[in-house]
């Protein structure tokens, strides 16, 4: 049973405000708190931010009071159910988008309740979600980001994340290669002199800013410590969508231009797919696009927003063939869990993603495991928000045949 709920704020991984939840029951207390993205898409879920004239700034105390003063009163004596909690919050939310309690608030209740039930039911919590849920858990092939562009890096470079993707037979030997990949990678960087020594510096991810000015000088650092670990591009690329226009690199693009840009970099480096090519609401150009690039993956993310009626959208105009799922996008773990199984459904690469703002909750491991995700995203081997999800999965790897 449920004996109490309280929220609180704390900050994330840049510094800003977010919002920690703590879940009383029988069984102890229970508390996560909610990641917050940079790059967000506009039909994400909303989370609260503060602003009016009793609150000030980026602060969440609008979503901890929503926790504390109406959330509560709706739980506190209920049986620890954890879809029936996220029906009884969407609900009192009334909104397609949670802006009336919040995103932020809905989702740091929601997933301290399935780690609740995990623990009544005397299992790990990735194997309470895969059982629930009835998907085969498994460890996904982690996506590191090394180097940071776009909004994540404020560097010359317009795309947002430059992933090395390795294919080791294992994940702990895929985070061993990643970790000697980025201890090379900053050698090779200060190697290159009218770079300087703040091109080592990191962005919001953990992933080296060098001073480079284009995605083929990136494509360049990185093929120079191994010009054959597959690459994932996150584009990003309705933040730099303008009138019609791609503004890539200083450089403006029409779509066809923008499409032929992607052909041309597969040929510099072993590219695997792309997420978020084309900006968030042309299906149909993404559309075009996959048919462009063949077998490369197309991931969704701002397309999508771990909805499952724009992945609907989307499988009718075989736009994508892969989707990131982010539990902040839609606001509940239950919601997230529907889309990935939409997902499966329609035979699309599932990846597990953080958000630039992150905290050191490492619930994102164990969700990535529970729904079988094929892919992990969680920035780069470094900084702690970033570790925590990547030792967690070390564990889950270790214990995972033992339970």
């Amino acid at each position: 049973m449920i004996k109490g709920l309280k929220a609180r704020e704390v900050l994330d991984s840049r510094g800003n405000p977010t919002v920690e939840v703590s879940l009383l029951t029988d069984k102890g207390e229970f508390t996560a708190s909610v990641p917050s993205g940079a790059s967000t898409g506009k039909h994400e879920a909303k989370e609260l931010r503060d602003g009016s004239e009793r609150y000030i700034g980026k602060g969440v105390l609008r979503a901890v009071e929503n926790v504390n003063k109406k959330i509560a009163p709706l739980i506190v004596g209920k049986e620890v159910d954890p879809h029936e909690i996220d029906k009884i919050m969407i609900d009192a939310d009334g909104t397609e988008d949670k802006s009336n309690l919040g995103a932020n608030a809905i989702l740091g209740v929601s997933m301290c309740a399935f780690r609740a039930e995990a623990i009544r039911e005397r299992v790990p919590l990735f194997r309470y979600l895969s059982l629930q849920f009835d998907i085969k858990e498994s460890i996904p092939i982690p996506c590191f980001n090394v180097i940071n562009g776009g909004a994540h890096g404020r560097g010359g470079v317009s795309f947002q994340e430059f992933m090395i993707v390795p294919q080791e037979e294992s994940f702990t030997e895929n985070l061993r290669y990643a970790t000697e990949f980025y201890h090379r990678l900053k050698d090779k960087i200060l190697d290159v002199v009218e770079y300087g020594a703040n091109s080592v510096n990191i962005g919001d991810e953990g992933g080296f800013v060098p001073e480079a000015q284009s995605a083929e000088d990136v494509l360049s650092l990185i093929t120079s410590v191994d010009n054959k670990c597959s690459l994932i591009i996150d584009v990003a690329a309705s933040e730099f969508f303008q009138e019609d226009s791609y503004i890539v690199d200083r450089k403006s693009l029409n779509k066809e231009e923008l499409i032929a840009f992607y052909k041309k970099l597969i040929k510099l480096a072993p590219i695997m797919g792309f997420e978020d090519p084309l900006e968030e609401d042309d299906f149909v150009g993404w559309s075009k696009l996959k048919s462009e690039l063949g077998d490369l993956l197309v991931i969704g993310d701002d397309l999508l927003t771990t909805n499952v009626k724009r992945m609907e959208k989307a499988k009718e105009n075989d736009s994508c063939s892969g989707v990131i799922l982010k539990m902040n996008q839609i606001g509940s773990v239950s919601e997230a869990i529907r889309a990935a199984k939409k997902a499966k459904d329609f035979g699309w690469k599932i990846v597990a993603s953080h958000r630039s703002g992150e905290t050191n909750d490492d619930f994102l491991a164990d969700f990535a495991v529970g729904i079988g995700a094929d892919y992990i995203k969680s920035g780069a081997p470094a900084r702690g928000e970033r570790v925590a999800k990547y030792n967690r999965l070390l564990k889950i790897e270790e214990a995972m045949y033992e339970y």
